[in-house]
This record gives structure tokens, C-alpha cells and sequence, in this order.
């Protein structure tokens, strides 16, 4: 099987690191926990719902700075690329890592675990990203912002509009300046 083209290669890591941070948010939103309060004797027990953000509130920005990552593929080059690969390793190891402290005999596994595959998504991302980063596409010139334009004085005005548009800033668009 041959290796896909730039663009593509682009694509499909911009889509695993936008999946991978979009299972971490979700992931993290859910119930990780069951933390149940023994009350007095004719009370009943209190059961609280915790979820991954409760128990590591970093989870969810992480999933943000991956999702942002995902976007910022797209619309950088050459070393800012870079750097967008290398905070994505980060924030998916990150992920991983928290993920992965959290849990204990009372956590429930499938969240966490699905928030480490998440990060480990992201972190994939971030290492194609730096290392083959440099050959994929960037944005094209139209959505950069124009130079300034240069000054251009014709010989005669190529339309009425130009015609009127001398007469307001003051000039005389029948003489012209010939060296």
C-alpha cells in the first residue's frame, strides 16, 4: 500500500486528533464514580455522581487544546506546525496520564479508559505531526492578509469610476506627469 499524498496525510491526522479529543470530552463529562454517604439510621444513604472532570478537571482542557490543535493543523506551516504537534503530544500523553491515575477499585473503568484512548488518539496526532509535518500543504495566499499595493499611476484611467475617483482625492486626471 502506498504512503497517501500530503493533503490526505493532513486530513486523516487532523481527523484522529479531532476524534480522539472529541472522545475525551466525552469521556470526561460521564460518570467515572459513585461516592455513596452512609447516613443515620432511619435515612437513607446519599449516592453522588462524580464525573471525570470532578475527579481531574484538567481532562476537559486538554480535550480543548487537542480539539483546538486539530483546527490549527490546517492553518499553520512549517515551524508553528511544529509547535502545534509538540503541544499535541503533550496534552495527549497529559490525558493519558490522568486518565489513567484515576483509577482506583472505585472508579469505573470504561470512561477513563476510553479517555486514555482519546489521549493516546491525540498523541499519535502530535508525532505524525512532528515528524512529517514540514511536507504537508499549507493554506493558500488568499487567506493571508494582502501586501499593501503599489503605488501605480496610469498613464490615463482605465475606467469612469478611476476618472471619479481622481477628481475626489484632487487630482486632474487629464494631465499627466511624463518624464
Amino acid at each position: 500500500m502506498s504512503e497517501p499524498s500530503p493533503r490526505r496525510a493532513l486530513a486523516l491526522t487532523a481527523l484522529v486528533c479531532a476524534v480522539g479529543a472529541a472522545l475525551v470530552l466525552v469521556a470526561a463529562t460521564r460518570d467515572w464514580q459513585d461516592v455513596v454517604t452512609v447516613q443515620p439510621a432511619p435515612l437513607p444513604p446519599i449516592t453522588k455522581h462524580r464525573s471525570g472532570t470532578d475527579i481531574a478537571p484538567w481532562l476537559t482542557a486538554l480535550g480543548v487544546v487537542a480539539l483546538a490543535g486539530a483546527g490549527a493543523l490546517f492553518a499553520t506551516r512549517a515551524a508553528a506546525r511544529l509547535v502545534v504537534g509538540a503541544l499535541l503530544v503533550l496534552s495527549g500523553a497529559g490525558v493519558a496520564v490522568a486518565a489513567l491515575v484515576t483509577l482506583d477499585d472505585h472508579v469505573k473503568v470504561a470512561w477513563p479508559l476510553l479517555c486514555v484512548v482519546g489521549g493516546l488518539a491525540v498523541l499519535a496526532a502530535g508525532v505524525v505531526t512532528v515528524r512529517s509535518g514540514r511536507a504537508w500543504p499549507a493554506m493558500g495566499a488568499r487567506y493571508e492578509r494582502p501586501a499593501a499595493p503599489a503605488e501605480r499611476k496610469p498613464d490615463r484611467p482605465a475606467s469612469q469610476a478611476e476618472l471619479w475617483d481622481a477628481l475626489d482625492r484632487g487630482e486632474d486626471p487629464t494631465t499627466h506627469d511624463r518624464p
